[in-house]
């Protein structure tokens, strides 16, 4: 039986009084709301929480409990960041460095039986001396997530306290405790097994239930045999398949749900013989293979959801990964900055079909091989797997982020990384493990529409790239203009410049005209915007126009290619722009809707050289049909090209292509004629629903300037 208790919370180093504590929740962020802080969202209020940043602090409760004969009173705690010690009554009983560790504190013994306060002492931050002061450097000796240290989308907020539940539990003999429940399935992909595993004093008894709910199995068994199961499946290839389990005690049930299904990363069509020496000059293996079937891997990187950790719950993971789903993307990558997220964020993703692929909480940083650093990485480590790999979503383990980069200096040498690599061959073996990414053959980068030491606009760029998985690219956009009000002061908000508000709104850091508001391309693309809606619906058409090009670019490229995750999803506060395709806490952007008809699982596409036209140019398009279904498709496209009042039907084509399979059409042709319009507009029109069209900017001649672009809405988040 579980006791909610009701917390208080103190900084001792201030010494200023209690105030409310939320559990799950941020005791900096308590703090503020008891010392009527202003929004943290506003301004730069935000940089108020660096003072607190190695303040000690404490949370209190009085403890309620029932307690029979022979029960045991324990205190649970599924997640503290970062260091902690636990008390009773005054007395030490515990004292922890992690965040991602559940914790089990027996407090029976010291329990008087009134007035039992039991208190949970925060620590400040662990900073590393290695490197520059008041950097991400100072997480080099961390397993805290390193974003907190601040990144260039994300001010330096280092936050902590119990962001996960905490509860007081009451044991007795018919207690289950420790219950791990995994699937295992044959490599013939005809029989699976789904193994049980707790500790309970008293008798027991397991069942488990088909993805209808029909009870197939009850009894004492710890091993039970499903023939031929129902396959998980990841969204777009299947039904994602999931066994409902349960294990009973007199007194006592726990449940949980479980997949079957195999997963093996493996070498990309084109990407060196692997019979060849040496192997390791080639690139590494990037094709996801499900059940037997190698699938294009299409979705995003995520993010930290929120500056406050506590502060995400169920129905923000719901609402976030939904539009993960419905944007047909297939597959996340947890990016290491950010660290694992909240359990019910990967029974989300095994619900809704969503592969993850899971970082360690490493990036960007030359974590050194120090003894202390390493012990509690083990620990961690060890912890995440063991919570994680039941999970069907669970696609592949990765150390960290950018670990191989220049400024990072590591290599698979490096204690951490060989440590990490260990235990998840020891604790999860059948998993695929990457040392970091990018590895050889991957590619990170670019991140804007145009970029200039990147070889020009996205179009020329991943069309003259050849990679096995493009794991990071992006657009960014400005925010939208709610997030903006609310952010800005108004006498800062237009025209942007380098006020405290853009400043830190920018990111940690990463203010510049080019990084991330693009001022200079927007200017060149449309003119100069005269209102910040002008500027916002400016900067929305380019990250439209350069994510649906990447995109679809990425999965011309099949089979050689396999992964396109764009940078990054969703962001966690309102950045005054990004390359996110969610602003904060939950609104899509109009590019989210160019991405999701991009990745449509059946679609005509057409290559197109660039952006800008001007009258006068032979205007091509080469078409192609791609089908990321487990099914051979059929369609038809009429294509059309238009320029203000002219317009002309350029071919028509009927086609077909092989399950998650593409087939490559004609180029088509036409001269561009000179008239006063400001975009061409080539339409694909399919009766099947496999519909796509593209906006491209258009002047009449060399001569004229680019015509100013008024204010019209950019594409909508359909």
């Amino acid at each position: 039986m579980r006791f909610e208790q009701s917390w208080q919370g103190q900084n001792l180093t201030r010494q200023d009084g209690v105030f409310p504590a939320s559990v799950p929740g941020c005791i900096q962020q308590d703090y503020a709301a008891a010392k009527g802080w202003g929004d943290v969202q506003y301004a730069d209020n935000c940089r108020a929480y660096e003072a607190l940043e190695d303040d000690t602090w404490e949370y209190s409760a009085v403890l309620r409990y029932e307690r029979a004969p022979g029960e045991r009173i324990v205190f649970v705690s599924r997640g503290i960041d970062y260091r902690y010690e636990i008390r009773l009554n005054g007395a030490l009983l515990d004292a922890c460095e992690g965040m991602y560790r559940i914790t089990e504190t027996d407090l029976t013994d010291r329990l008087r039986g009134e007035n039992d306060r039991l208190t949970v002492r925060i620590l400040p931050h662990p900073k590393s001396g290695w490197g520059e002061p008041g950097t991400r450097d100072e997480a080099a000796e961390c397993c805290k997530p390193p974003v907190c240290y601040g990144w260039d989308w994300n001010p330096r907020l280092l936050v902590s306290g119990m962001w996960e539940a905490a509860y007081i539990e009451t044991r007795n003999a018919c207690t289950i405790c420790g219950a791990e429940v995994r699937a295992e399935l044959d490599e013939m992909l005809e029989e699976g097994t789904v193994h049980f595993a707790f500790a309970c004093s008293g008798p027991c008894e397991t069942a488990l239930f088909d993805p209808d709910g029909k009870e197939i199995w009850r009894g004492d068994a710890l091993d039970v045999t499903v023939e031929h199961p129902r396959l998980w499946w990841c969204n777009g290839q299947g039904e994602a398949a999931l066994y409902r389990w349960e294990i009973r005690s007199a007194g006592d049930v726990r449940t949980g749900t479980v997949g079957f299904r195999r997963l093996r990363l493996v070498r990309n069509i084109g990407a060196g013989d692997p019979k060849q020496f040496p192997k390791s000059r080639y690139d590494a293996p990037a094709t996801v293979e499900l059940n037997g079937r190698r699938i294009m891997a299409k979705g995003s990187n995520w993010v930290n959801p929120d500056l406050f950790p506590g502060a995400v719950d169920s129905a923000r993971y719901e609402t976030l990964l939904t539009l993960v789903r419905d944007a047909n993307m297939n597959i996340l990558r947890v990016w290491g900055g950010a660290g694992p997220a909240k359990d019910c964020f990967y029974d989300l993703c095994d619900r809704l079909g969503i592969l993850v692929w899971q970082e360690f909480m490493l990036a960007c940083n030359e974590y050194r091989d120090e003894a202390h650093y390493l012990r509690v990485l083990e620990r961690e480590a060890t912890a995440v797997i063991l919570r994680l790999r039941a999970h069907p979503c669970l696609a592949f383990w990765c150390g960290g982020n950018e670990l191989f980069n220049s400024w990072s200096g590591m290599d698979d040498q490096s204690h951490a990384l060989r440590l990490l690599n260990k235990l998840c061959y020891e604790l999860d073996a059948d998993r695929p493990f990457l040392p970091t990414s990018p590895l050889t053959g991957m590619g990170h980068g670019g991140y804007r529409f145009n970029d200039p030491d990147g070889g020009g606009e996205v179009f020329a760029v991943f069309q003259n790239s050849r990679m096995t998985a493009y794991t990071e690219f992006g657009v960014p956009s400005v925010s939208p203009v709610e997030n903006l009000r609310r952010a800005i002061p108004e006498a800062e908000r237009f025209p942007p410049r380098e006020t405290p508000a853009w400043t830190i709104h920018h990111g940690f850091g990463a203010w510049g005209a080019d990084t991330w508001l693009c001022l200079p391309t927007l200017e060149e693309y449309f003119g100069k915007a005269d209102t910040l809606e002008e500027l916002i619906a400016q900067s929305d058409r380019l990250q439209c126009a350069g994510c649906q090009a990447i995109f679809e670019e990425a999965r011309r490229q099949w089979k050689h290619c396999s992964m396109c995750l764009n940078w990054c999803f969703n962001e966690p506060w309102m950045t005054a722009a990004n390359n996110s395709l969610i602003a904060y806490p939950a609104k899509p952007k109009p590019a989210y809707g160019a991405v999701r008809r991009a990745l449509n699982p059946v679609l005509f596409t057409a290559r197109i050289a660039k952006y800008r036209w001007r009258g006068g140019e032979t205007f091509e398009a080469e078409l192609w049909f791609h089908n990321d279904t487990p099914e051979e498709q059929s369609g038809r496209v009429t294509v059309t090209v238009s320029v203000g009042d002219w317009q002309k039907t350029l071919e028509t084509w009927e086609t077909s292509a092989p399950a998650n399979g593409n087939t490559r059409g004609n180029t088509v042709r036409t001269v561009l004629p000179k008239t006063d319009a400001e975009w061409v507009i080539l339409t694909l029109e399919s009766p099947e629903g496999y519909s796509n069209a593209y906006e491209l900017r258009y002047k009449a001649s060399s001569g004229k300037p680019w015509k100013k672009v008024l204010n019209r809405d950019a594409e909508p988040a359909k």
